[in-house]
């Protein structure tokens, strides 16, 4: 019945508790934390604005350059990452033929055998349960990086995830894990986004609520949907509620007025459901181990689909969970794999149907691995360094990265001791696969780490990114002065120059030039009075424009 009232309406430093199972209150209290970070996200209460939707939740997030920032490499490379969330086993992955007798000694229930391994070389086999990848391997589509870790590891799910997003390391302070490595290369190309969001999605994450990874200072750089079936949906109908089909009355008025906000939250789906209109699924996503229903296969499936459909996304990353097999291991871990083996064969023959293929990289990423030995619960505990899995035609052919895991030699705490940093595969993904300037790659990482041979061809390009400049690299705040009622925009300029700071509402629209004219070198304050602007209280974007450089940054107005 329609209601017409118009009132109603709809043991080292590193060490922490909880990373075996043996403490299992302080293992449920880390988890329960991790579980915590993701709530918040989906409430929006961490950067973007949190959605609902019967069976589906979301997190539609705030657009951002990344694309505009890729193309300007002048490629048209996909980067997708495969999340592998709690910890993947690295030694029941590549198992490591070389010192079989310790590793059976050490893992008596859980040690793969001989019969149950496709040998890879004289050094290394790979479990059966993941036989879908062995075709990849014998074409030259696979390598594997051993030994991938970071100095002073953690061994906390919430913090280590946050470590691998952030592309810091164990000594670094949580508060410095406040911005992923994507996203800060993103807002350091362009750090204008907020007053020039890109025309299609920048990222898009399947699978989980959001990923540190691309989070900047100011926003999300990506599309996240914490459930592939929202993807489906956006991508099927292009919105997520009919707005035709509502009472005729006034609670039908505002009803539909609510589900277009809500449709509207999605700024790309229409761009999404035109990208998978013009494509097709031309593989077999049927997984032979129903253990999470098809849902990471139907992950795999729709990033194929868009690809194909040119959608113009550089990157991508789905998510499968259940790595944290402290007990009960044999059974769920090799699930796990023969999934992900599974959909990364069908996806690879979904997109060489059409010859995508070619044109996308695909990595393996885990917060940490498992320790060496097995626990009293038939499981494995929180350990350190685990291989990094590479696919794609890209890759040229089948190899190995970096030394084989010491089972002899682990580190104080029985963990295996790291050859590679992570952070050198990042690295070398962003200069030799996505084609971004090596000068910038060092200032987004925090420092220059190697480069890593064999993991993609380098680019061929001339790069379109030159080295920051003074001037895009502008140092700038707001600070509130609750005595004046004014926000004071701060920056400070390298050399005289002519500036113009502007102010924006959140839909983008000018609503006040503060100043524009020649300003000397050095500290710079330009007053900001909402109440003498007679502006209402909510989020507004400041804009300082110098030459064709320009910097924003999103600032609230108090009661």
């Amino acid at each position: 019945m329609c209601d017409t009232s118009k009132n109603n309406s709809p043991k080292n430093k590193n060490a922490r508790k909880g990373s075996s199972l043996q403490d299992k209150k302080a293992h449920a209290q880390d988890h329960k934390r991790w579980s915590r970070r993701s709530f918040l996200s989906t409430l929006g209460i961490a950067g973007g604005m949190g959605l609902s939707f019967g069976n589906f939740s979301a997190l539609a997030m705030s657009p951002s350059p990344i694309q505009a920032a890729l193309a300007a490499s002048d490629t048209d490379r996909v980067l997708l990452l495969i999340r592998l969330k709690g910890g993947n086993d690295g030694l029941n992955t590549i198992v490591p033929l070389y010192d079989y007798g310790t590793y059976t000694t050490l893992r008596p229930n859980l040690a793969i055998t001989p019969s149950n391994m496709i040998e890879l070389n004289d050094e290394v086999g790979m479990p059966n349960f993941m036989s879908a990848l062995q075709g990849l391997w014998n074409e030259g589509q696979m390598k594997v990086a051993h030994s991938i870790g970071y100095p002073n590891p953690n061994l906390s799910h919430f913090r280590g995830s946050d470590i691998w997003a952030n592309g810091g390391d164990g000594d670094t302070e949580p508060d410095q894990l406040s911005t992923g490595w994507l996203g800060r290369f993103f807002e350091n190309q362009y750090p204008d986004f907020l007053v020039n969001p890109p025309s299609i999605p920048p990222a898009i994450q399947i699978g989980s609520n959001s990923n540190l990874m691309f989070r900047s200072e100011t926003a999300e750089m990506g599309l996240s949907v914490a459930n592939p079936e929202v993807l489906y949906e956006i991508a099927q109908t292009g919105a997520l509620y009919d707005v035709t089909d509502v009472p005729e009355c006034y609670y039908g008025e505002q009803l539909a007025f609510t589900r277009s906000v809500i449709n509207n939250t999605f700024i790309y789906a229409e761009t999404i459901k035109e990208a998978y209109d013009a494509s097709s699924t031309d593989a077999d996503y049927t997984m032979s181990n129903p253990l999470d229903n098809g849902r990471f296969a139907n992950q795999m499936q729709i990033v194929a689909r868009l690809i194909k459909g040119n959608l113009g996304t550089k990157v991508y990353m789905v998510e499968l969970g259940g790595f944290d097999t402290h007990e009960g291991q044999v059974g769920v871990h090799d699930s796990l794999m023969t999934i992900v083996s599974e959909s990364v064969k069908a996806f690879y023959e979904d997109l060489q149907a059409t010859g995508y293929d070619g044109k996308v990289l695909t990595m393996t990423v885990s917060e940490f691995g498992r320790r060496i030995e097995e626990n009293g619960s038939l499981g494995t505990d929180h350990g350190a360094s685990a291989p990094a899995l590479f696919f794609g035609p890209a890759l040229e052919n089948n190899d190995f990265i970096g030394a084989v895991p010491d089972l002899l030699n682990p580190d104080e705490n029985g963990n295996l001791v790291y050859d590679t940093d992570f952070r050198s595969l990042y690295a070398t993904v962003l200069q030799n696969w996505l084609c971004v300037s090596p000068d910038l790659v060092d200032e987004v990482m925090g420092q220059s780490f190697p480069r890593i041979e064999g993991i993609a061809t380098p680019c061929n390009v001339t790069y379109a990114y030159e080295a920051q400049s003074m001037l895009n690299s502008l140092q700038h705040r707001a600070l509130y002065d609750p005595t004046s009622s004014n926000i004071v925009i701060e920056y400070t300029l390298p050399f005289a120059e002519r500036v113009q700071v502007d102010i924006y509402n959140i839909s983008g629209q000018l609503v006040t030039t503060l100043f524009s004219g020649n300003q000397v070198a050095g500290l710079q304050r330009i007053n900001f009075n909402p109440r003498k602007q007679r502006l209402p209280f909510g989020q507004y974007v400041y804009r300082i424009t110098l030459r064709n450089t320009s910097h924003s940054k999103m600032v609230s107005v108090l009661r």
